[in-house]
């Protein structure tokens, strides 16, 4: 683990070509396509793929989705409402379901690659907050809850720069996706943050975070030993590594 970060400053082998006979040449010439037809053939293929395309996304499109009979809410805090509905399901199938809804979340992969030298095994910021939920600590990459009807990009811009003071000079989005789809109506946007700003933290009121820069590295190293236990890190981490893996060696 690195120190924790300062806030205020943190062949092929060619063949052999035989000659072909002039009445043979002459017999292949003739049956060769013309350029006219090779051209037509390929628009027909192409017209085929896109059309094959659009039967499935049209088939996506159409397909049905539950029927909500009823629908009120259970309970309703300041982080999430918990709905409990009547619902006929695509299938036919009629029963009640109890569905957390949410505004989102961001999450955010803080990256400082340092020096070329680096930019394999960049520096990470995880923080390490308690969870009451688990009844543990977690390391964890920062994230946060959004606002109603706020931009992810801009939440994802906030969070980070009050839990760790960092601001970022290159945004990216890597990946969205539902950490628990069964019951939890949550959806979560990663972001590659590059480029890092070190500034002052401003956390909230109720959270008490620590926060320090890790090799990607012993990140990873970490997720292997089963000591990262957070849903959204294992996504991103993994997500990142292997994006950085297959990229191109420059000569």
């Amino acid at each position: 683990m690195a120190p924790k970060a300062k806030i205020a400053a943190a062949k092929k082998t060619p063949g052999t070509i035989k000659a072909i006979p002039k009445a043979k040449a002459a017999e292949k010439k003739t049956a060769r396509p013309t350029a006219g037809a090779g051209a037509a053939k390929k628009l027909k293929k192409n017209a085929a793929k896109r059309a094959k395309a659009s039967t499935k996304k049209s088939i996506a499109s159409v397909r049905p989705l539950a029927k909500v009979i009823e629908s009120t809410i259970a309970f309703e805090g300041p982080l999430f409402r918990i709905h409990r509905e009547h619902i006929v399901e695509p299938g036919g199938r009629d029963g009640w379901r109890d569905v957390i809804r949410h505004n989102g979340s961001v999450v955010i992969l803080a990256v400082d690659s340092g020096k070329r030298k680096d930019r394999k095994d960049p520096w990470i910021v995880i923080e390490r907050q308690y969870r009451h939920a688990t009844g543990q600590y977690l390391w964890e990459l920062p994230a946060g809850k959004l606002d109603r009807g706020e931009d992810p990009l801009h939440g994802a811009q906030r969070e980070l720069a009050e839990e760790t003071g960092y601001a970022a000079h290159h945004w990216s989005k890597l990946i969205y996706y539902y950490p628990s789809p069964g019951f939890l109506g949550e959806g979560m946007h990663i972001f590659l943050a590059e480029g890092l700003i070190p500034g002052e933290a401003h956390p909230e009121e109720d959270e008490q975070i620590d926060f320090r820069l890790v090799r990607l590295s012993d990140l990873l190293e970490k997720i292997r030993k089963g000591s990262i236990l957070d849903g959204k890190t294992l996504v991103g981490a993994l997500l990142f590594a292997q994006m950085l893996s297959r990229k191109p060696r420059k000569k």
